[in-house]
């Protein structure tokens, strides 16, 4: 008798899970639906009279330690971003924020104001949504935003569209979420090995959790033939991702791929893999190979750092991890980021 697959304690669906409960019961068919919901796209495709809207959704959280503004600013630019890695820019919003009980109002007045801001800056309406006091809820969630934008019908790419030959390429390295939200996360104990200076440092990395500006950068430069932000899964997970929904094999070498010191030394302190840690801001690009230095140019332009750390190959060579000593490892999807672990594990505990 087979055994039934649970869910992950935490984190998205595995594949299987997704096409045995999820894709078999997508509501009533329709024929301007270009993309639906599919393995490595974090938004959907539909044709709207004679355009495309690209539209996603997410839920984030936030934690008080952290701030309130960054809460804000957080739900716009990590929603936003999985329209953006379509080369159409984000336009449209709503927002379902749930509050728990309790909660002052000041609160609620600061993390409104940073959504409103961060829309403002970045040229996006909000539409309409849902705010509420809800129980059983400890910390203020972003339940569920909604993000889209429109573009012509030959101007946006997928991430299934890396072709054979195509250089793959990251932007600002490895693991940049984890290493700030957990710098945010536990301060005193990080500065008590490390310095205040080096926490600070690392926790203004938050401000980078965003690949909109990476995104629309790079598509703009022309050559791009597929992207992805390294969310869940890190780095490798979105190689893997762009690799899997393209059909196509992969080399990835390890020793390309940058790892800020504050990275390295925040992994290493809570025994998590900086490769395959969630890395919102990190955006990974597969490009025309005669387009790779005109695309470095421009993200440079707006200082965004951006490497090769790869290129696409043929499915039958396969999908590989070439580590620093030449050894050739398989690429496969991390089961669970080992993220999540490091930070619920320790979450209940007082930074001290």
């Amino acid at each position: 008798m087979l055994k039934k697959k649970t869910l992950p304690r935490i984190g998205k669906l595995s594949p299987e899970l997704f096409n045995e409960i999820i894709f078999p019961k997508t509501g009533a068919p329709d024929n301007r639906l270009i993309v639906g919901p599919k393995h490595g796209f974090d938004a959907a495709i539909l044709d709207v009279d004679n355009q495309v809207m690209v539209i996603a959704e997410d839920p984030t959280f936030g934690v008080p330690s952290w701030g309130w503004r960054h809460f804000g600013w957080g739900i716009v630019n990590i929603c936003a971003s999985d329209v953006a890695v379509f080369g159409v820019k984000p336009k449209y919003m709503t927002i379902c924020l749930l509050l728990p009980i309790d909660t002052p109002r000041e609160v609620l007045e600061e993390i409104w104001d940073a959504i409103h801001s961060e829309c403002i800056r970045l040229d996006i309406t909000i539409v309409g949504g849902h705010t509420g006091v809800y129980g059983g809820i400890s910390y203020p969630l972003n339940g569920g935003c909604t993000v889209w934008g429109f573009a012509p019908k030959d101007k946006y790419v997928t991430p299934g569209g890396a072709n054979i030959g195509d250089k793959l390429l990251i932007t600002k390295g490895a693991a940049i979420e984890a290493t700030a939200i957990l710098a945010l996360q536990y301060p005193k104990r990080l500065s008590r090995i490390f310095g205040n200076n080096f926490v600070k440092k690392a926790q203004e990395l938050y401000w980078q959790m965003s690949v909109i500006e990476d995104a629309l950068t790079a598509f703009n430069a022309g050559g791009v033939t597929a992207m992805h932000d390294a969310t869940e899964g890190g780095v490798l997970g979105g190689v893997y991702e762009i690799a899997e929904a393209s059909n196509v094999g992969v080399k990835v070498y390890l020793d390309k791929i940058k790892v800020l010191e504050e990275t390295k030394k925040i992994c290493e302190f809570f025994k998590i893999d900086p490769y395959t840690s969630i890395s919102e801001g990190t955006l990974v690009l597969t490009v025309k190979p005669n387009m790779v230095d005109n695309i470095i140019s421009e993200l440079e332009k707006k200082n965004i750092e951006a490497m090769v750390v790869g290129e696409i190959v043929n499915l039958k060579d396969g999908r590989k991890v070439i580590l620093e000593e030449g050894k050739e490892i398989e690429l496969k999807f991390p089961e669970e980021d080992p993220f999540w672990k490091a930070f619920f594990e320790t979450l209940e505990k007082p930074d001290s």
